[in-house]
């Protein structure tokens, strides 16, 4: 029985992936800041374990605690939404700190055992604001952005050693906690300046008119970074949702 650890899984894209595995006969280790054991069934093949990316202290508790694993899933990131001059720079960091640092340094603390081993796989959750610029994303997008080509090079890197490497990419979500997360990195909330009104309202109202049909559920994220994980065709960049799909179309010509 293989075993993938995720993390992030508290909610939205996490827990549904965590638990896509877990229908699928894996062992899986969900991990989260607070673990919370009313998320998921009960089973045999499930551990939780707490989680802070951020931290290395908690990532070292992980790694010891986890023991071998087969997979690894960056999933874990906080949003954030609001022009550049209305983003505090401690805001910033914490975003980095979260969404490409704590990626960086928990695959970094897997890698020695999947290069022992000359097998593993890590896929990385991003976003599709990486493929088109977008207002008020600017924070955002870079965060998510640098664990792209972070990921395409680390590809390289590992290939001698058997151990792949994958991105999914999902699109719009308003099934997830991204408001809320944000919201909590700074006491002001995502407050966006008065210059700036005009621009977001405009913003704002687009999102509303979009099709609703043209989302990224949690599942298709799930199904997504299964795919990823399992199968060796699966290309570098996967999209995961209606809207994921039809932007990594439109843009591929300009990735190739």
């Amino acid at each position: 029985m293989k075993t993938v650890l995720i993390t992030g899984c508290s909610s939205g894209f996490g827990l549904e992936t965590a638990k896509t595995f877990l229908d699928r006969g894996f062992r899986v280790i969900a991990t989260m800041r607070k673990p919370d054991t009313s998320l998921f069934p009960a089973s045999d093949n499930l551990e939780l374990l707490p989680l802070d990316v951020t931290d290395p202290d908690s990532i070292a508790r992980v790694v010891e605690a986890a023991g071998p694993v087969d997979i690894l899933v960056n999933n874990a990131g906080v949003g954030w939404l609001n022009a550049l001059e209305g983003s505090p720079v401690d805001v910033i960091r914490k975003v980095f700190e979260t969404n490409t640092i704590g990626v960086m340094a928990l695959t970094q603390a897997f890698l020695p055992q999947f290069r022992a081993r000359r097998d593993g796989m890590i896929v990385n959750v991003t976003s599709t604001v990486t493929l088109s610029p977008l207002h008020l994303l600017s924070v955002y997008t870079a965060s998510k952005a640098a664990i792209n080509a972070f990921s395409e090079c680390l590809a390289l890197e590992l290939a001698p050693f058997d151990i792949g490497v994958r991105l999914v990419l999902p699109g719009r979500a308003p099934a997830t906690d991204f408001g809320k997360n944000a919201a909590s990195l700074s006491p002001d909330g995502m407050r966006i300046p008065e210059t700036y009104k005009e621009i977001a309202d405009a913003v704002f109202a687009e999102w509303a008119a979009a099709p609703a049909d043209l989302v990224t559920r949690p599942q298709d994220v799930a199904d997504a970074v299964y795919r990823a994980a399992t199968d060796p065709s699966t290309p570098m960049r996967s999209p995961a949702g209606a809207d994921a799909e039809a932007l990594m179309s439109e843009s591929r010509p300009a990735l190739a």
